[in-house]
């Protein structure tokens, strides 16, 4: 039987019902990681000692008549997080021996659930970039083609899902972490409702371990099924209880609708900062059409959606005047003299970053009441709609792009060029205002490569678009393991260590410390 590319629900079935042991479970996980991950290097920190010891304390459990959510399911979690005894360095050289104490709390709530932990996975210098390379650990491939990325910066734990090497991953979000990497991969994530998931213990080396996170960040779950990030979710979602002294326990309302035909739905594949690509302008389409061949109510327009222009001006403002916070006293003039040397005129979203940077209280509380506005304008949307299916970037994964300055990167849609960050734009308009968004596997470009989509629900409404996402995946399928040695590299990889200084935001010079601004 080939477990390894089973869902976690299947998995745990059959261990139920005696078919298999958590034992054999990850001594064929950690085989095929063996095996195959020097092509991918996503299990950047393998744990495989532990991981066999705590399955076979699952066996024991099971003998003793216990189950759990997760019990005996080998999973993997995203490097950043802290896992007790095991490096958390988030790529930075300086931080390559740093040792945390305790568990990060979702590390805690996997193994309550009974999750085997196999390790940790590949993320960017700092968690800065839509890719996963760092001078510690190198570059991680896209099982699709090993030339491409598999995305960032949750990119390990969607190569090491769509490799097969465990059943789920955690990651995080910002600026697309979940999302993007599970698009490019072919696999399913959930962007969580702000604040629906504790974060703590998901903090840069050396800093401590409190329950708060950075504004606009969210950790969630990535999985090979739409009912997996159900399952994984239902195990994450709570308050941290050093801030509300209770247990973890958060109960959601259930989905808007349970059959397809009930869902009113608006699908978008234009914006008007960034073209959207032709594989991604397909995939959405499919979406729409296997949407209204189910019998929901498709609309292309509505003249209630929050204006896409402001949004992404207002996601870019309140991500880089918070990222910008630590910056040194120097690196923040350097960036006040370019700021003040823009053209008034200026209003792409290269200024609107370089801005922001230097925002004062006042800018950003101005920014800040937009985003509550917004806020209103989706609950407006919301109620005549259930879900908004859109792009999470214009393209599908890209090459691997190694230039140390983000800001001199493009991204090449269909041949033209657009400068490499402003892909964000699709993440960030349900990231800014903090709505719950599932990204879902949607096809394959002509080329081979996945496509995914993100449906995005109402605030703290999280199972609608989940449950949208499982009939989605009933219509048009869902994971699709990679096709071993049909599409190998389309461009030289770097599977060594890369600069230390690469996947830094080089606004204005600086350090490659951990709390440089985070991207996603």
């Amino acid at each position: 039987m080939e477990w390894n590319f089973l869902t976690a629900e299947e998995l745990a079935t059959a261990m139920r019902t005696g078919e298999v042991t958590s034992a054999e479970l990850t001594e064929d996980a950690i085989s095929r990681i063996e095996r195959d991950d020097k092509a991918i290097n996503a299990v950047c920190v393998p744990d495989f000692h532990r991981a066999l010891a705590a399955a076979r304390a699952a066996d024991r459990a099971r003998a003793r008549g216990e189950d759990g959510p997760l019990l005996g399911v080998p999973v993997t979690v995203k490097e950043s997080y802290n896992v007790a005894g095991l490096p958390t360095t988030w790529g930075v050289p300086e931080h390559r021996n740093h040792l945390p104490a305790e568990d990060a709390v979702q590390v805690s709530r996997l193994k309550d659930a009974g999750a085997v932990v196999l390790g940790k996975t590949n993320v960017p210098l700092g968690l800065q970039d839509i890719q996963s390379f760092n001078e510690i650990h190198g570059t991680t491939n896209n099982p699709w083609n090993h030339g491409r990325t598999p995305g960032g910066s949750s990119g390990g734990s969607a190569a090491a899902l769509a490799s097969g090497f465990g059943a789920l991953s955690i990651g995080s979000d910002i600026g697309g972490s979940l999302r993007t990497p599970a698009h490019f991969c072919g696999v399913y994530a959930h962007k969580p409702s702000l604040g629906l998931v504790a974060d703590r213990g998901m903090v840069p080396p050396g800093t401590p371990a409190l329950p708060y996170g950075p504004d606009l960040a969210v950790v969630g779950p990535m999985a090979r099924s739409a009912r997996d990030l159900t399952l994984l979710l239902d195990v994450m979602a709570g308050p941290d209880p050093l801030t509300f002294g209770v247990a973890h326990d958060m109960t959601l309302p259930p989905a808007r609708r349970e059959r397809l035909e009930d869902f009113r739905v608006l699908v978008l594949d234009e914006h008007p900062l960034i073209a959207t690509g032709a594989a991604v302008r397909a995939a959405v389409g499919r979406v729409a059409d296997a949407l209204a061949d189910g019998g929901a109510r498709v609309e292309r327009h509505s003249p209630l959606l929050p204006d896409l222009t402001e949004a992404a001006t207002l996601y870019n403002q309140l991500l880089f005047s918070g990222s910008a916070a630590r910056f040194s006293v120097e690196e923040y003039e350097q960036l006040r003299a370019r700021a003040a040397g823009l053209n008034a005129d200026d209003r792409s979203l290269r200024a609107v970053r370089l801005r922001s940077t230097v925002f004062s209280h006042r800018e950003w509380a101005a920014a800040n009441n937009g985003r509550e506005l917004h806020r209103h304008g989706w609950r407006q949307l919301f109620a005549g709609f259930d879900a908004v299916v859109c792009p999470i970037t214009p393209t599908p994964a890209f090459p691997h792009d190694h230039d140390p300055d983000l800001l001199a990167r493009r991204i090449d849609i269909d041949g033209v060029g657009f400068p490499y960050l402003d892909q964000l734009v699709w993440a960030g308009l349900a990231t800014m205002p903090g709505l719950p968004s599932t990204a879902v596997p949607a096809g394959r470009s002509p080329e081979g490569l996945p496509v995914g989509v993100q449906i995005i629900g109402p605030m703290f409404e999280d199972r609608t678009p989940l449950r949208l996402a499982e009939l989605l995946e009933q219509r048009i399928g869902g994971f699709q393991a990679p096709e071993q040695g049909v599409y190998v590299s389309d461009a030289p990889s770097e599977p060594e260590a890369a600069h230390p200084t690469r996947g830094r935001l080089q606004h204005g010079g600086g350090s490659t410390r951990a709390d440089r601004p985070r991207v996603t």
